[in-house]
């Protein structure tokens, strides 16, 4: 999934950016919302920095994330904050949290500092209302602009939420006797939901974990987790497809409603897709920065800024940013912290490093197992929870059961789709070479270690039948999504590697002092002094 975050440059500041090895000077860290592709990096062992974000956002930090609390400093909207950018409390910056206007907690966060202005939208739905927050009126001049651009195409037009909303009313009036199912993603648009319970007298069903959601977000009570109780029914996007739409209408019959500013075309006949989004639209986003005039502007969402919104711009000349030497030291000391989280994990897999080994040395399942188990972890933490805009729907189901066509995603051509099934042919027919055709012969001789001393050999044991029954070696060799090892899988294979070695712990135990004649018949050093007689 992308990262929707940045660090800004020439500051200890980041937003909606947790990879801290890529922003070693990044020191103070700002969640704008929490949409997964917002969070990437951000997980429960959380132990760099404060997080400072809105007092809704922090309580789905801790529900979701498991952050701990000590880390979630959470701060009121509309109230300016001032923060240090140092040790010695001599350079501050000023932050002011903004309503964002796109989903439960979604805040964007003024800066102000010796760096000059910086507005950051995050993702948000522009209203004129926000132009008369009391910070946007007496600050002056916006320097730098961070914008919410995912819908920044000039060539497209999307309704207010307010209109997206009666088109939903409406279709659901034109079927009286029709179950609804909304299709939605983990966070936002509960106000669309709580705004048609109340129209159609109805609960709305939802599942036990957005029950959860609900009740820290202390929404009305329209919602329940009792099956059959309402007529409207809010599930995952990615759960609306022919084989539940066929299902659902085996019991009575149902439409499905999809709320987004996706360009997504239903191939099903009770299935819709209503244009309602939660970012700002291209038409509310030139009035935005009309009426701001920034000097400059930076997309959040890739790089492209449309020359409509650049022509907006003043083209006054920005002065080169100093940074001061206190925030300079700053941005260079270490955090105070007992134990990081990669120093916890190094501790933890301080006991699974493999010996090192005696006679032709090879790669090992061991070593790949260790590789990939790394890579599911950090894939495992980069997870999207469905977050606005950015899930692909239906990704996991055969192309014949999917009703959604996104004309957004690029469809591969036959050229390409072929390139990537020979690469993959070709990576399983390298990875699946039998252990039995391995020989001193299919190594260089830098694989080749000496080991004439011993009269053992690495060979010795049946390394190579270990390696051909390992249970873990067909899903390393058929497919490169096989990541989800044990650590009892790879503590058994290191248990069998440590059977191979040429020694055991009876080598290692004490045998007492020798006794006194053997000391006096022979000589404990093999190098003999030149002035002692032969023995």
């Amino acid at each position: 999934m992308s990262v929707n975050g940045k660090v800004i440059p020439h500051t200890p500041l980041a937003v909606d950016f947790w990879h801290v090895r890529k922003c070693p000077g990044s020191r103070l860290f700002f969640l704008t919302h929490m949409h997964s592709d917002h969070t990437v990096g951000l997980t429960s062992t959380w132990s760099n920095w404060p997080v400072y974000c809105s007092p809704v956002t922090a309580a789905l930090l801790s529900l979701k994330l498991q952050v701990k609390e000590q880390w979630i400093h959470p701060l009121e909207l509309c109230e300016p904050y001032l923060l240090p950018l140092d040790d010695i409390g001599k350079e501050k910056v000023t932050v002011t949290l903004i309503d964002a206007n796109h989903c439960p907690g979604a805040v964007m966060f003024l800066f102000e500092g010796y760096f000059g202005t910086i507005l950051y939208t995050g993702d948000f739905r522009y209203t004129p209302s926000m132009l008369r927050e009391p910070c946007l009126r007496t600050s002056t001049a916006i320097d730098i602009l961070y914008l919410d651009n995912t819908n920044c195409d000039p060539n497209r037009n999307l309704p207010s939420r307010q209109k997206a909303t009666q088109e939903i009313k409406e279709i659901i009036r034109s079927h009286p006797d029709h179950n609804v199912v909304i299709g939605l993603y983990a966070l936002g648009k509960e106000t669309l939901l709580v705004e048609l319970a109340m129209e159609f007298k109805t609960w709305i069903e939802v599942s036990f974990e957005r029950m959860e959601t609900i009740k820290a977000l202390e929404l009305p009570d329209v919602f329940t987790t009792e099956r059959g109780a309402g007529r409207i029914r809010a599930v995952e996007q990615s759960r609306i497809y022919f084989g539940t739409m066929h299902d659902w209408n085996k019991e009575h019959p149902t439409l499905a409603i999809i709320p987004t500013s996706r360009t997504l075309i239903s191939s099903h006949p009770n299935v819709y897709v209503v244009p309602y989004s939660d970012h700002s639209s291209y038409q509310e986003l030139v009035d935005f920065v009309s009426a701001l005039r920034p000097s400059s502007i930076v997309p959040i969402v890739g790089s492209c800024v449309p020359g409509g919104l650049s022509a907006l711009l003043p083209h006054k000349k920005r002065h080169e940013i100093h940074v001061p030497e206190s925030v300079q030291q700053y941005m260079l000391r270490e955090p105070e912290r007992q134990l990081s989280s990669s120093a916890y994990t190094g501790l933890c897999r301080r006991n699974l490093r493999v010996r090192a080994p005696k006679g032709v040395i090879f790669d090992t399942p061991l070593k790949k197992s260790r590789k990939l188990y790394e890579e599911a972890s950090e894939a495992e933490s980069m997870e999207p929870d469905g977050s606005e805009e950015e899930t692909d729907t239906g990704s996991s189901r055969k192309d014949s059961d999917c009703i959604l066509v996104d004309l957004d995603v690029k469809v591969p051509t036959n050229k390409e789709r072929n390139s990537d099934q020979i690469l993959s042919e070709t990576q399983v027919m390298m990875e699946s070479v039998q252990s039995s055709q391995l020989s001193e012969d299919n190594f260089g001789a830098e694989g080749i270690q000496a080991n004439s001393s011993s009269e053992y050999s690495w060979g010795d044991c049946n390394t190579l039948g270990l390696l051909q029954n390992s249970p873990d070696r067909d899903s390393l060799a058929s497919t490169s999504n096989s990541t989800e090892l044990s650590w009892e899988m790879i503590e058994e294979h290191e248990n069998n590697l440590l059977k191979c070695l040429p020694f055991s712990e009876e080598d290692f135990k004490p045998r007492g002092i020798l006794p006194l004649e053997f000391v006096q018949t022979f000589t404990i050093s093999p190098v003999k002094d030149s002035e002692q007689e032969p023995i």
